[in-house]
């Protein structure tokens, strides 16, 4: 078994989130801080206060992943510091996280129609 990223629903939380929780206590975040279901089949991603770690928690249906990545010195994730909920990104977006890439203040496609 393994995540198609191409597929599967990404979704962030915002700002730090306490490291220590595992499979119970991040569940618990999906369903009442980032107000998702936690066994839809989508892939939750958390980061710690100091940025060095990231978990990802994935419900596959017959039992939770529980993913973590902790990356040495110097480096650190880049992840918004605030908000509230959770934000969908795509695989790439997360191939960027994931990379060092902060794509967060990227210039985002406007949705116009016409020129007038």
């Amino acid at each position: 078994m393994y995540i198609n990223l191409d597929t599967v629903k990404i979704f962030v939380r915002f700002g730090a989130t306490d490291m220590r929780k595992s499979i119970n206590g991040l569940s618990i975040l999906v369903s009442e801080a980032m107000e998702k279901d936690a066994f839809s089949g989508s892939l939750f991603v958390f980061c710690s206060r100091n940025r060095k770690v990231l978990k990802a928690l994935y419900w596959d249906g017959t039992g939770f992943w529980l993913l973590q990545k902790r990356l040495e010195k110097p480096h650190r994730f880049p992840w918004p510091k605030s908000g509230t909920g959770a934000r969908e990104i795509n695989s790439d977006q997360l191939k960027m996280l994931l990379s060092g890439i902060n794509f967060w203040g990227a210039h985002t496609r406007l949705p116009y129609r016409s020129v007038v």
